[in-house]
């Protein structure tokens, strides 16, 4: 064997079905796309969301809502969190740095510490944002909160 007489595996090729070659090849008249219509026609694209003529679910439906381009979202973490953080770790200080080495977050994540579980540990939270329970339960501890 050398490459001079290589071939595909018997079976595992077709041939290409050559349309719009006359009468003579069976395949010719109209080509495979039946008679008259927009889809026989050359240049034929279907328009996205194009139902036939019938009128789209795009302009049956109603509008409703908007996107509030000021909204700013805040990964949520628990004081349960932080506190099995700390224990594990045995930290004095949780800021984003320490959440986001222990994969609770990632780089680009505004953190919000939320107030449910509670917490035993004083701590220091460094955050973006903060719950009112949650604030009121970490100085309840004696610990302090820092808002970036």
């Amino acid at each position: 064997m050398n490459l001079s007489n290589l071939k595909p595996a018997e079976g595992s090729t077709k041939t290409r079905k050559r349309i719009g070659r006359g009468p003579g090849s069976g395949l010719g008249g109209t080509s495979t796309r039946g008679h008259k219509g927009a889809k026989s026609r050359s240049g034929y694209s279907k328009k996205i969301g194009f139902e036939g003529g019938q009128m789209p679910i795009q302009r049956r439906l109603p509008k409703f809502g908007f996107k509030n381009i000021n909204r700013v979202e805040y990964k949520a973490i628990n004081l349960a969190t932080l506190q099995q953080l700390a224990e594990a770790q045995n930290l004095t200080k949780v800021g984003i740095e320490e959440l986001r080495t222990a994969g609770f977050i990632s780089k680009s994540h505004l953190v919000k510490i939320l107030g449910n579980g509670n917490l035993t540990v004083k701590l220091e939270v460094e955050a973006h944002a903060f719950s009112k329970s949650a604030e009121a339960a970490i100085q309840a501890v004696g610990g302090t909160v820092v808002k970036l």
